[in-house]
Order: C-alpha cells, then structure tokens, then sequence
C-alpha cells in the first residue's frame, strides 16, 4: 500500500486534524469539518483513519531486538501521583553505566511509537526512560482517541511533578553514568522545555515543536537546548520569537532548525505529517548533540 504523506491532503484538513489531536475540537467536530474533503469514495471516517497513527507500519527497532535489553519499571513520584510507571531501553551490551536519555511522549500518553523511540535511543548507546503519564488512570489504554480523553483529565502540575520524578529517577540509577538529557515531542517538548528551567542538573535537552514556557523561565537554563520547529506550525511558531529573545537575553546555549514544509508532528513517523528526510536530518542532529552532551 502507497504510503500517504502530507502532500496528499489539503492544508486546511491538515490544520483541521492538528486541532483534533490537540483537543481543541472532539471527534465529531474533526469529522463535520473534515465532510468537505470527502471526494472519490473517501468519507470523513476514512480520511480520519487515514491520518491516523500506523503504529506497525512506523516500527523502526522490534520489542524483542536482541540488541537491547527492555523491561517495565516503576518509580515513587511523592510530589505527584503517587507511583509512576514507565519503559527502560538499554543496550544488552552494555559494560558499565550509561548516559540517560528521559523521554517524553505526546498528548496520548506512553504508546507504541515513544516506546520505539527509547529503543532507537538505546541503540544508540544511551539508557533511554520513557514514562507513562497516564499511569493513575490506568495507564495508556491501547486506543489514541480514549488516549487523549484521559489525558485531558490529568492535573496537569501532579503529571510534571510525575517527569521530574522521572529524571531523577533515571539520574539516581547505579546504571546511569550521571550524564542526563532529556527529548520531547509536541506535550512532551513542552515538557522538556519544563525540565529544562527546572533541573539544573540536566546536561542536555531537545525538543520537537513544543510549547514554550514563559519568557521570564529562561533565565533558569542550564542546560544547552536543541530546538526542531515545523516549518509549517503556527500554534508553536507565533511564541517562539519571544521566547528565544529571553534564551539570548540569558545566555542560554542554543541551536534551534525550522524545516521548510514540514507539519506539525513531521518526526512521528506513524502519521502522514511524517517527513521522511526533515526526520532523518532531525534525528542525526539529535543524536550527535546528545553524543557531545552527554558522553563527556
């Protein structure tokens, strides 16, 4: 079966499913909007199935990878919910501690495609953390959209209370060489943004197109960021200029890339916004920062 790409939807449809998985409208708001762009057989459920995530199709490393040693962790969050749970990537190799890498998902909590992410990490040579937000509700249920009606339901200030748990979690280990960074995607750049002004113990941290914290935040960065913007994004984008203004006006170390022509969610390569060669360039950028960062 072709693979479909942005390309082959309309911008407004595209802007249009941007605001469903970001809550803004609900399921039956994308599907009365999206009824426009029905044509030639294709009805609004189709072209909703098909911006939708292909978790299998998308797989880059197997969960049974004998390379890599996986395993379901939990670590105590007192100051958020209580007890969190997550996914640990390591390579199997692996002859002494390691450099840690926090992962942080989307809004839809810790599915198929973070869970990959981790391992791709790992395969990089990194011990890769990726917790479930989702955890006190019963964690992420197997479904994006019931994914995303839970998540609207958590206290937002317990679930960043659950990340900074996370990292030092990860920081603490006997494995962990107490080299840290963290990686963000759409929710979780905006969290890793988050933990970027809130840990000065962080040694690196990179985000994809995430939300900005306030300009008055970037004085507390410690840490060297690397930034990846869709080049088509204006949710993201309009805040940016702001934003790293306060970064220069602090001095934080920064390097930020916009892609031309990507969307929003261009790396997640589960969906049609993915942009294969805007990915690729992204994730080598991202793994030789994480490299200089955290290996020294």
């Amino acid at each position: 079966m072709k693979r479909l790409t942005a390309q082959d939807f309309d911008q407004e449809l595209l802007i249009l499913f941007d605001a469903y998985v970001h809550g803004t409208i609900d399921r039956r708001g994308f599907l009365e909007g999206a009824q426009k762009f029905a044509v030639a057989g294709m009805t609004a459920g189709m072209l909703l199935a098909a911006l939708s995530p292909n978790f299998a199709q998308a797989q880059q490393v197997a969960p049974d990878d004998k390379r890599l040693k996986t395993e379901r962790v939990q670590y105590p969050s007192p100051a958020g919910y209580g007890t969190v749970q997550g996914y640990l990537a390591r390579p199997a190799n692996a002859s002494g501690p390691l450099p840690a890498i926090l992962v942080v998902h989307e809004n839809r909590g810790l599915n198929p495609h973070i869970e990959d992410i981790a391992r791709r990490l790992a395969l990089g040579g990194f011990m890769a953390l990726a917790p479930d937000a989702l955890t006190p509700l019963g964690g992420y249920p197997g479904d994006e959209d019931k994914a995303r009606e839970l998540f609207a339901k958590l206290d937002q200030n317990k679930t960043r209370e659950d990340f900074l748990a996370g990292a030092r979690y990860l920081k603490s280990r006997a494995d962990c060489n107490g080299k840290l960074g963290t990686v963000g995607f759409c929710w979780g750049g905006g969290v890793a943004h988050v933990l970027s002004t809130h840990l000065p113990e962080l040694d690196a941290a990179v985000t994809f197109y995430g939300n900005h914290p306030p300009a008055e935040d970037a004085a507390k960065v410690k840490a060297p960021l690397l930034l990846h913007f869709a080049g088509t994004d204006e949710r993201i984008n309009a805040s940016w200029p702001a934003y790293e203004a306060a970064l220069k006006a602090a001095g934080v170390h920064y390097t930020a890339y916009q892609y031309p022509g990507t969307q929003h969610g261009f790396n997640n390569d589960t969906t049609p916004r993915f942009d294969a060669a805007s990915a690729t360039l992204a994730w080598q950028r991202t793994m030789a920062f994480f490299d200089k960062n955290l290996r020294g």
